[in-house]
Parts: C-alpha cells; sequence; structure tokens
C-alpha cells in the first residue's frame, strides 16, 4: 500500500535533508570548483523544506505536483552538488 501525501512529502523532506550536505561549513560550500553556487542552492532547498515542514504540521495536504517538484527540485541540486564535489556519487537515492 502506497503512502499517503502528507506521508510522502515527510518521507521525500527527511531522504533530502539526509542526502544534501546541509550541515557543511561554509567554506567548504565554496572551495574548489563551482558550477552553480551550492550555498545559495541549499539555502534555497532548505528554506522549500522547511516551509513544507511548516505546513505538514499545520495539516495542509500537499498535491501530487507539490511532491514532485519538490523532488525534481532536490535531485537538480543534488546534482550540482555532485559536479561541485560536495556529495558522493555512490551516495546518490
Amino acid at each position: 500500500m502506497k503512502p499517503g501525501r502528507s506521508i510522502a512529502m515527510q518521507q521525500l523532506i527527511e531522504q533530502v535533508r539526509v542526502a544534501m550536505p546541509f550541515d557543511l561549513p561554509e567554506a567548504n560550500l565554496c572551495s574548489g570548483k563551482c558550477n552553480g553556487c551550492s550555498q545559495k542552492l541549499l539555502d534555497y532547498l532548505d528554506t522549500e523544506l522547511e516551509d513544507w515542514e511548516l505546513r505538514l504540521k499545520s495539516g495542509e495536504l500537499p498535491d501530487f505536483g507539490e511532491i514532485q517538484r519538490i523532488a525534481k527540485t532536490s535531485k537538480k541540486i543534488y546534482k550540482v552538488m555532485q559536479r561541485n564535489g560536495l556529495v558522493s556519487n555512490l551516495s546518490k537515492k
């Protein structure tokens, strides 16, 4: 049985928080090669995830398009993190 939309969104948020280097110091984010500003992308994604965490707590039910949008955005940002050498190709989820 598939999870409900709110559970699916919460699971997605948890997976993204584990996969992304949100806790990496800014000095590490901005060193070496750069194919997109890692700091700005992580800040943007963190804001999106926090927004949905609050919306879920208040009882809002995401639609499938919103879940898909967060997943797609997260995948794109993850690829930038890979190109910038901040996450391993092996840890891809």
